[in-house]
């Protein structure tokens, strides 16, 4: 496959991860190789990209047979045999992939590809913690983690929110935290005024330390 300038990607193994993400990218209109040893998941796959291929042995040069080494980003998404995933992130960084992505689903194993130079993803455990926050939190709706102190997260404001102003509730003095995002009324909106007064089921997206977060979920 020849490299274009749109990004292409690659996605090793097909269990529900990497079946989602290969979906997902292919459904926008992105190139993408997919590779894994079942047939009948390859095949099922061929419906989205010409580029899906069946490897019994994920070695170097098979992988290579594939092309996947002309791919800008490969995602390896085979996670739960340990082995396997290191040694195939190791093969595609060897072939000088420009990016590579590694599923874990524990921290030792993600410390070993995170080594190998391979950034690292843990689905599992990403689930868990947004199922946690829901349930911990009536208010939440949805996070992005930008580092192990700081959040962005999405919080649907009580009822007691509405007719104050942003000013008023003290979100930046109080708590330390910044409105970078405001949907109301179906529409969203990052120029968010001090004098702006909430309105019943506004959502608002902030930004701030975990801990701040939290504090301010609490009190609401």
């Amino acid at each position: 496959m020849k490299k274009q300038m749109a990004a292409t990607y690659g996605v090793i193994g097909l269990g529900r991860f990497g079946t989602a993400l290969a979906m997902t990218l292919a459904k926008a209109g992105k190139e993408v190789i997919v590779i894994d040893k079942i047939e009948s998941k390859v095949r099922e796959m061929r419906q989205y990209t010409d580029y899906a291929f069946i490897v019994d042995e994920l070695t170097e040069s098979a992988l290579r047979e594939t092309g996947i080494q002309n791919c800008d980003v490969v995602i390896v998404c085979i996670g739960e045999k340990v082995d396997v995933s290191i040694l195939t992130t190791m093969s595609i960084l060897g072939m000088g992939v420009p990016r590579v992505i590694s599923k874990a689903i524990s921290q030792e194993q993600g410390a070993v590809l995170r080594r190998l130079g391979a950034e690292v993803v843990y689905p599992e455990q990403d689930m868990a913690l947004r199922l946690g926050k829901q349930l911990i939190s009536g208010n939440f709706l949805d996070y992005i983690s930008l580092d192990n102190s700081v959040e962005i997260r999405q919080i649907q404001v009580p009822d007691s929110f509405a007719g104050h102003s942003v000013e008023e509730m003290k979100l930046r003095p109080k708590f330390g935290l910044n409105i970078i995002a405001l949907k109301s009324d179906h529409e969203t909106t990052i120029e968010v005024s001090p004098s702006y007064r909430f309105k019943r089921d506004d959502v608002i997206t902030v930004i701030g330390k975990i801990d701040n977060i939290d504090k301010f979920e609490k009190e609401l």
